[in-house]
């Protein structure tokens, strides 16, 4: 017979067994469980107040407010002009500017700093093995210290870095400056998602976080436009094409990052844009998130709950079967085009075209998962052109126009599955609860974003250009064994929901609670019986909360 779900904080106390039988030998024992509040049965439950953030406290109450359409409408316009503007703004520096080296690379750049070998790919490791030393740090700093403030200060390090690119003149001190890059631009990914589950509603993460995620494909499309008027400089000049490139981007970043940090709130209980009403009604709407809104108290057991689920693994798996192949494609992209016989000033502009690709991508993705509500089986069928684009790329020569144009095409169809990463990364902000186990889980999977940008320029080995075939056979691989984590992580997920719906059905009050009286306490996933895993999107589910139907669908 197998064990009931672990349920944190619960007494055990005997009840009736009648349900348990009939819902299967798999789930026998779950009627032991049932919380007991008191002696008297009719008293209501009440938040532990011990467990939730002094500041968050003088906002929340255990009564849930009930927040009609329209005025959650109204605060979310409101929310967007003030954070999400900032995110998607934010990210699209922090994407030229990690973009500017691949423009860089056919301006001009290796010759200048006497680049051989295997330079140019240890320059874009070195940006993610900096952030992947610092990304545990940086997480931990995040929990402590106003969120907004913090960025702010890495954005305008940032781009102070960025402009000292200029002044490199070997592959030492431009190597510096691109390890000082990645200690400071690991804290934008991880603020993000801990931002996203702050401010929005789990139904509204997906897009959210696709919106800012997708300034990559902006910043091919801008970045491609603007060095393609770099590159009009020229070489002989006092300051070259590649060095203003630097220098135009990193006093943007600063300038930017001033900005940041007198526009952006740190949280709806900070934030003075906002009249005192707004913001308790802010922090009511993503009650039903029960993933906590912030917590300064680090909780050993949420770390090692997180080290030890397989969602954490999974999303970590995830991150690597698809940023090893992103590096390498995105590093290597103006490299891997030329190749296919075009003029220096053509693969600038047709850089563009790769950025609109992407934003086509995802804006496709969020499209399929609203009409589908599946999350992971779309991130799945976003995989499957990047298959098929790779092997053309392995196995067609560029001989004539035809095939020229064909190769670019596939290659732009190799990138179909950053849909996958984008959609993984709002699956963390919404199914990952407890703060101290959600800045662990983002600390791990954004290590092992490092670790496969990291990874991801080394298989671009010097001597197999132009064709690349260790490379995109890396790529076939990351893409199956993504397919993999996919289905695993899927069954999982479903799994968990089927036990607590056990649970609600079993009788226990905290499993079926309407009220949503312990959303805002420090409680994570799985110590908390009334959440649920959402592996679709908001629609509607095959998963109902058996004990009051009323209840919103699970997702």
């Amino acid at each position: 017979m197998a064990n009931a779900p672990e349920i944190t904080g619960l007494e055990q106390v005997p009840v009736d067994q009648t349900v348990n039988e009939k819902s299967g030998k798999e789930y026998a024992d779950i009627g032991h469980v049932e919380r007991v509040l008191s002696g008297n049965e009719d008293l209501k439950d009440h938040m532990d107040l011990s467990r939730i953030d002094a500041e968050v406290a003088k906002y929340t109450s255990d009564v849930r407010e009930i927040i009609s359409e329209e005025e959650s409408n109204r605060l979310l316009k409101l929310i967007d002009r003030r954070v999400l503007v900032i995110m998607i703004l934010t990210y699209f520096l922090q994407a030229i500017d990690k973009g500017t080296l691949s423009f860089a690379s056919i301006m001009g750049i290796e010759p200048d700093l006497h680049l051989v070998g295997q330079d140019y790919s240890w320059l874009i490791t070195g940006v993610y093995i900096a952030i992947l030393i610092v990304e545990y740090p940086t997480n931990w700093i995040i929990t402590k210290v106003p969120i907004a403030k913090y960025l702010s200060f890495n954005i305008i390090c940032w781009g102070a870095v960025l402009a000292c690119h200029a002044a490199a003149t070997n592959f030492t001190t431009i190597l510096v400056c691109r390890i000082l890059l990645g200690i400071f631009e690991a804290a934008c990914q991880p603020s993000f998602i801990i931002l996203s589950s702050m401010w929005f509603k789990r139904e509204e993460q997906t897009a959210r976080v696709t919106y800012w995620y997708m300034m990559n494909g902006a910043q091919q499309v801008v970045g491609g436009l603007l060095a393609y008027c770099f590159t009009l400089i020229g070489r002989d000049k006092v300051i070259k094409s590649w060095q203003a490139l630097f220098i135009a981007y990193g006093v943007i970043s600063v300038f930017w990052g001033i900005f940041v940090g007198w526009w952006m709130p740190d949280s709806p209980m900070r934030a003075k844009c906002f009249s005192e009403d707004d913001k308790r009604k802010m922090i009511e709407r993503v009650r039903s998130n029960q993933t906590g809104m912030q917590s300064r108290v680090f909780r050993k057991e949420q770390m090692i709950e997180g080290l030890k689920d397989p969602q954490t693994w999974c999303y970590c798996l995830i991150a690597i079967c698809t940023t090893l192949p992103t590096s390498g494609l995105g590093g290597f992209a103006n490299i891997i085009i030329k190749s296919f016989n075009f003029e220096t000033l053509q693969v600038q502009l047709l850089a563009m075209v790769l950025g609109f690709y992407i934003i086509i991508v995802l804006f496709a993705s969020i499209w399929l998962v609203k009409k589908t509500n599946q999350n992971l089986l779309v991130m799945a069928g976003f995989v499957v052109p990047s298959f098929i684009g790779t092997i053309v790329l392995m196995t067609v020569e560029s001989k004539s126009m035809a095939t020229k144009v064909g190769l670019l095409f596939s290659y732009y169809l190799t990138l179909s599955f950053w849909s996958a990463q984008t959609l993984a990364l709002s699956m963390i902000s919404r199914n990952i609860a407890g703060q101290t186990k959600k800045a662990t889980v983002v600390a791990c999977n954004f290590i092992a974003w490092s670790v496969g940008n990291s990874i991801g320029p080394q298989v671009f080995l010097k001597w197999d250009a132009p064709r690349y075939f260790i490379a995109f056979a890396t790529h076939l691989g990351c893409y199956t064994l993504l397919m993999f984590v996919i289905a695993f992580l899927r069954w999982w997920l479903l799994r968990e929901n089927k036990k607590k719906d056990q649970l609600a059905a079993a009788g226990i009050r905290e499993a079926a609670d309407d009220n949503m009286t312990h959303a805002f306490e420090d409680l994570t996933d799985r110590e908390n019986p009334n959440f649920r895993y959402r592996y679709r999107s908001a629609g509607n589910s095959t998963f109902l909360f058996i004990v009051r139907p009323s209840y919103e669908p699970l997702n």
